[in-house]
């Protein structure tokens, strides 16, 4: 199937689209499910489509995202988009590696023993589909979840798993409202610039001084927009910026504190702010046992296979609302070129991923699907 699922893959990596705006995307994914006769619905709001496969028994669910990034690609992959928008976080490889194990999974339909649901999930990178597909009763019926992700860093042949493998993610915007001006006459104005540095340091000071080095805390800010000329004093600055970890209390210390900093830098700059949480989600939770039922089926397919208990980072998906309602596992599945010095992160215009674990991907999806509908099976005939 490797020719297969490069194609697939190659195709989807030329029509990045955004969020849950999966028009071209959504459309070709059912184009090949109806090829393979797998049966399938269209989630409302632009959540995915979820297919089904299999009868009466346990069911599973096998995730992958499909939705891209609003970067310009600069791979110099032959099969490059060219649409302003990428694939720069491997989405394209999790849909076709999940329409490999549909077409595996579906040629033996009749010998597996409960029902695999496939959802080929949107709006991941905003962190709305998986919370979306849970509100419209994706996992009502569901056991168990499975999912996997690409790392373009990992060595292709290894893949990883923890019982907390993602941390919460809360993003958030903050605006600093003052009153513009002409740069020479500052005493007229109320600086919003001067507000927003000072919050920076502020949420700096934050993480160094009120949270141990233990607690897994990150809070980054990455956009900070304000003015338009170099001898004005804008009206308003916005800042957006991010905050991960794997302990609900220390998020909601984290949260609070902000809020007494900012309305301490109010008073003090004499402006007024406005704060407004952009997406939210909990980390990723994985039960031990189905972690250790997946990585065993996993090594079922190869003896060449490196598979390890290491999974812990502070990235964030949005899989988190799946595994916080049904047992779930998560795993990393590595993808690097051979070329050391072309490996790059994800989310960078230059990324690259190696077509080497589409195989491996589906195989694994496939095979702990199957091994997951037999136990429950034989599990329910001994309780009879």
């Amino acid at each position: 199937m490797e020719g297969e699922l490069k194609n697939w893959r190659r195709t989807l990596h030329q029509m990045p689209e955004l969020g849950l705006s999966l028009s071209n995307t959504s459309a070709y994914i059912a184009k090949e499910l109806d090829k393979m006769g797998i049966a399938y619905r269209i989630l409302d709001k632009g959540a995915g489509i979820l297919g089904e496969i299999g009868g009466n028994g346990a069911t599973i669910l096998l995730r992958s995202d499909m939705d891209g990034l609003p970067i310009r690609e600069e791979s110099g992959e032959e099969f490059a988009s060219v649409n302003g928008n990428m694939h720069a976080c491997g989405h394209d490889m999790h849909a076709a590696i999940l329409l490999g194990a549909a077409k595996m999974l579906k040629e033996q339909e009749a010998s597996l023993q409960g029902k695999v649901l496939l959802l080929f999930q949107s709006g991941e990178e905003p962190l709305e589909g998986a919370i979306e597909a849970v509100k419209q009763g994706v996992v009502d019926s569901v056991q168990a979840a499975f999912a996997m992700h690409v790392a373009s860093q990992l060595p292709t042949g290894v893949l990883i798993y923890g019982e907390h493998p993602m941390s919460s993610s809360t993003n958030f915007e903050i605006t600093f409202q003052g009153k513009g001006g002409h740069g020479s006459m500052p005493e007229y104005c109320i600086d919003p610039i001067h507000a927003g540095v000072h919050a920076y340091l502020a949420f700096e000071e934050l993480i160094a001084r009120e949270c141990a080095g233990s607690d897994e805390v990150v809070l980054t800010i990455g956009s900070f927009q304000a003015g338009s000329a170099p001898n004005i004093i804008p009206d308003k600055a916005v800042m957006q910026g991010t905050l991960r970890t794997f302990d609900r209390e220390k998020k909601e210390y984290i949260l609070g504190r902000i809020h007494e900093m900012l309305d301490g830098i109010d008073k003090m700059c004499r402006v007024s702010h406005t704060f407004r949480i952009l997406s939210s989600v909990d980390d990723v939770v994985c039960d031990k046992e189905l972690n250790g039922q997946c990585a065993a089926s996993i090594r079922k397919l190869s003896d060449k296979l490196v598979i390890k208990e290491l999974f812990h980072v502070m990235g964030s998906e949005d899989f988190a609302a799946i595994s916080q309602k049904v047992p779930s596992s998560y795993f990393g599945l590595g993808a690097a070129v051979d070329v050391p010095e072309k490996c790059y992160g994800q989310h960078n215009p230059r990324v690259r991923f190696n077509e080497a674990c589409l195989p491996v991907g589906a195989a694994a999806y496939a095979q702990v699907a199957a091994d997951y509908l037999e136990r429950e099976s034989q599990a329910g005939e001994k309780k009879a």
